[in-house]
């Protein structure tokens, strides 16, 4: 009797500790990712010439920060902490995803840089995380609200709404966000002049870890409803354990 509730229960402890693991193992990918920029600043610090150690190691240092900062975004942005229960495959296939995205924005940073250089005219990229949820966005272009199809008018409004341009990308992505998160991240890109691209990337990164943690609240709440109707059909059948009574007089 005491187990009969147990296998709800070690779900909703699994789900709670794979977000958070997850969350936390954000940062130790990233880390994995800058491995070389990291190796760099080290060795700066321990036998840097004499030009690094006036400078206390500023542009290796520099180096090392964005690329951990950026690749966190780009493991969040790309869903990292999107699915509950997806796969270690999964993961690693996002992390190493998230690495050659980052190298890709350096090298076309490096192409727009040398453009510039040369007086000629900046090359044109297109941006290196969607500029909207492809896959919300099909899902509400085949059906409505209540699952029924759309009509092929109503599909045509839907596509023209799609984002085409940066701005409008960053905006949509803006809008699923609280205004207080809105308003940090807009004094954050005054602040350091971030380009069209790392607005994109940060909007995107923000949006799917709160659409990750919404998804996990959902998940929570719909096992804690699953345990507590076990619970009660419990003492209705008279199979009641000591915690499902317990629980009762706490209120749970």
């Amino acid at each position: 009797e005491i187990e009969s509730s147990k296998p709800d229960q070690e779900k909703l402890s699994n789900l709670l500790e794979g977000f958070k693991y997850r969350k936390a193992r954000i940062g130790k990918a990233a880390l994995e990712n800058c491995v070389i920029e990291q190796a760099a600043m080290s060795d700066c610090y321990r036998s840097g010439n004499f030009k690094q150690t006036m400078t206390m190691c500023r542009a290796e240092s520099k180096a090392f920060e964005r690329c951990y900062t950026m690749q966190g975004q780009f493991l969040k942005a790309l869903g990292y902490l999107s699915t509950h229960d997806q796969a270690p495959e999964v993961e690693e296939q996002i992390q190493m995803h998230a690495d050659a995205l980052y190298h890709r924005m350096l090298d076309q940073e490096a192409a727009a840089a040398d453009a510039k250089a040369q007086g000629l005219p900046a090359p044109s990229f297109g941006p290196l995380v969607p500029l909207s949820d492809q896959t919300t966005l099909q899902q509400q272009q085949h059906t409505t609200s209540t699952g029924a199809p759309v009509s092929a008018s109503a599909a045509a409004t839907l596509e023209s709404a799609r984002p085409v341009s940066y701005e409008q990308g960053i905006d949509a992505y803006l809008r699923r966000l609280k205004p207080e998160v809105r308003q940090g991240l807009h004094a954050e890109w005054e602040q350091k002049k971030y380009s069209d691209e790392e607005k994109l990337l940060a909007a995107r990164a923000y949006a799917m870890e709160a659409e990750a943690g919404v998804d996990t609240a959902n998940h929570v709440a719909h096992l804690m409803e699953q345990v507590q109707r076990g619970r009660e059909q419990r003492r209705k059948d008279g199979t009641a354990s000591v915690g499902d009574y317990v629980s009762g007089w706490l209120g749970r």
